[in-house]
């Protein structure tokens, strides 16, 4: 055999190791990003908060994780931050952004697919639960609490209030949580627009659950925040049922 023909023969087995090594490694990141988009779209998910609404809760450019399984079989109870699309009308319009080079916008398309980029967070609201469906949700008390089903909350654990305010809202209401729905607030009271604010709307201030991403149950970043997110149980530990 010829020196050229040996050579011939001994580089075709590297050419086919070569393309079995970026087959194998194809199929790694493919079945990777697989899984982060059904971790993404039925576990968990990541968000950050675009505003001031849940603070002292949740801070501005708070990264979080929200629990998308769990809910799905064990519901959700009143405290519970929670994430959710525009019900309609909530949200601004979105401003008119310059066009991105492709390049930029496929790979943000790519990271929002698998989870890694927040990108449609702006399209999201995170709120607190205060009224289940079939709740009867009132505010104010002679002592400025909001009662659930008659029994009043006292949220001065987690509300951010102006200096000498007690009211937990400025705003009054009287409102019955139709089924299939949920009241929400933000715990910056006087910065939320929430369901106190959108009650001319169609959908009268509610959140249809079928709009609820999950309950937030994680902030991990920035690092120095790292923890849990309270749903203060014992606020809403004496609230009774609905009447049925």
């Amino acid at each position: 055999m010829s020196s050229e023909a040996a050579e011939s023969a001994e580089q075709a087995p590297r050419r086919r190791s070569a393309w079995v090594f970026l087959r194998d490694v194809l199929v790694i990141v493919l079945i990777a990003a697989l899984v982060s988009f059904v971790v993404k779209t039925f576990v968990v998910r990541s968000f950050y908060i675009p505003s001031g609404s849940m603070e002292r809760t949740l801070l501005i450019n708070d990264r979080i994780l929200v629990d998308e399984l769990t809910p799905r079989w064990a519901g959700y109870d009143r405290g519970d931050v929670v994430v959710f699309e525009d019900p309609g009308g909530w949200l601004p319009p979105a401003p008119q952004h310059p066009a991105r080079p492709f390049i930029v916008e496929a790979a943000d398309w790519v990271l929002t697919f698998v989870g890694l980029s927040t990108t449609d967070a702006q399209d999201h609201l995170v709120k607190r639960l205060i009224g289940l469906p079939g709740d009867h949700v009132v505010c104010c008390n002679t002592l400025g609490q909001i009662t659930v089903n008659g029994s009043p909350i006292d949220e001065l654990s987690y509300l951010d209030l102006p200096s000498g305010d007690t009211a937990a809202s400025n705003v009054d209401f009287d409102v019955t949580v139709p089924a299939g729905s949920m009241w929400v607030m933000g715990d910056n009271r006087d910065r939320s627009q929430d369901s106190r604010a959108h009650q001319e709307l169609p959908g009268g201030g509610f959140v249809p659950l079928d709009d609820v991403v999950g309950r937030a149950f994680l902030t991990t970043w920035p690092l120095d925040r790292f923890g849990l997110i309270d749903t203060h149980d014992e606020v809403f530990r004496s609230v009774p049922e609905p009447e049925k």
